[in-house]
């Protein structure tokens, strides 16, 4: 069999930054570039949206993925497999029209008679990966806006220890591949994390973390609330109606769903239940790569100790905090003291990610009013 050689973009899905590689069709796609090497059996291959003539691909458990403008690559790939599109039909299809169609007559009359938890708790796993995508970009927008558009933190040397970060608490756990952690300097210590597989994470968090594995439960926590969709579901349930309304309209990204969201994600809080389901990702996640999974235990403590000195009505959440901090304690179980998830070199390099960010008097960026709060 002939080879078709082409040239692409790779994206990591940890940053937006491309990288460029070549792409060799044969019996498999072999992807090369600059620390990139990817060789996929065309039968795992799947289509993502995209516009004509660019091609996006990608692997059910690899971050990454390729773009290619190439039309005859392309028609030469789907010669050699015919079911390249119809597998991303599968995923988001006619079936999916027809599914969504009955989600919204079952998500009126679960509203109707149980409330809006329950069909968000229906409508979040239907909702396509394109879509809601593009919804938390919108959504993201909104919420920078909101926190006085903060500017991002990249410092190359701390951005690679946090991507080598993420590669690893990401590992084998089944999250979308485009997942984007970013960091913003900002002096509330949160983690915001938005539809689409976005975490933004704000720099007083990392200033706040006493140690790598600190941060690292924090940022596994988030992932686990990637996992399980939770910002999509709080959002269909910040949204009400209107959701539903867009849902028929084909419209998830338009005015009817976005005005005002950004304030709704900031100000909105988890369940119980998905917020200790997210601590029992992070619990999981951590023992895998061999650090603290008790570490988020302390960090969550510290964290809202703060934020009750400053503000004493914060004190009724204590008492969750505190079986929290017990259950992840519980699950941990004993480790290793000597092991930690990053080395001190790489935790300092990771704290100057956003330089000057700790520093004093600097901080651009504005507190959020206490109604915009909301813990990990």
């Amino acid at each position: 069999m002939m080879a078709l050689t082409a040239s692409g973009r790779w994206f990591d899905g940890r940053s937006a930054a491309p990288h460029a590689v070549t792409l060799h069709l044969g019996e498999r796609l072999e992807i090369t570039g600059p620390e990139v090497h990817r060789d996929w059996n065309l039968i795992d291959l799947r289509a993502g949206e995209g516009q004509a003539p660019l091609l996006r691909l990608g692997i059910a458990g690899d971050p990454g993925h390729v773009e290619v403008v190439d039309p005859s690559f392309a028609a030469c790939l789907e010669t050699r497999y015919p079911d390249l599109r119809k597998r991303t039909d599968a995923g988001g299809g006619t079936w999916r029209l027809v599914a969504g169609s009955l989600a919204v007559g079952i998500a009126v009359l679960l509203t109707v008679f149980f409330g809006l938890p329950i069909a968000a708790g229906v409508l979040a796993p239907l909702v396509p990966a394109g879509i809601e995508a593009r919804l938390g970009t919108a959504v993201e927008s909104q919420v920078l806006d909101l926190m006085g558009d903060p500017p991002p933190c990249a410092e190359p040397a701390g951005r690679a220890v946090l991507d080598r970060l993420v590669a690893r608490l990401a590992a084998g756990r089944g999250l979308p591949p485009d997942l984007a952690v970013t960091v913003r300097r900002h002096d509330t210590a949160n983690a915001v994390t938005l539809p689409g597989a976005r975490v933004v994470v704000l720099s007083e968090l990392i200033a706040k973390a006493r140690s790598g594995d600190e941060f690292a439960g924090v940022l596994a926590h988030e992932l686990g609330h990637v996992a399980s969709r939770d910002p999509t579901r709080a959002l269909i349930q910040a949204s009400g109606t209107s959701f539903l309304l867009s849902l028929v309209l084909g419209d998830l990204t338009g005015s009817t769903v976005i005005v005002a969201l950004g304030q709704a994600v900031l100000s909105a809080g988890y369940s119980r239940d998905a917020e200790r389901a997210a601590d029992a990702y992070s619990v999981a996640a951590m023992r895998s790569v061999g650090g603290d999974a008790a570490a988020l235990a302390s960090m969550l403590e510290r964290i809202a100790k703060d934020e009750a000195d400053a503000d004493p009505a914060l004190l009724r959440s204590h008492p969750f905090t505190r079986e929290r901090a017990a259950t992840i304690r519980a699950l941990a179980g004993a480790r290793d003291p000597d092991r930690h998830i990053l080395s001190d070199a790489d935790w300092m390099q990771l704290r100057g990610i956003c330089p000057g960010a700790t520093d004093g008097p600097d901080k651009p960026a504005p507190k959020p009013r206490p109604s915009q709060r909301r813990r990990v």
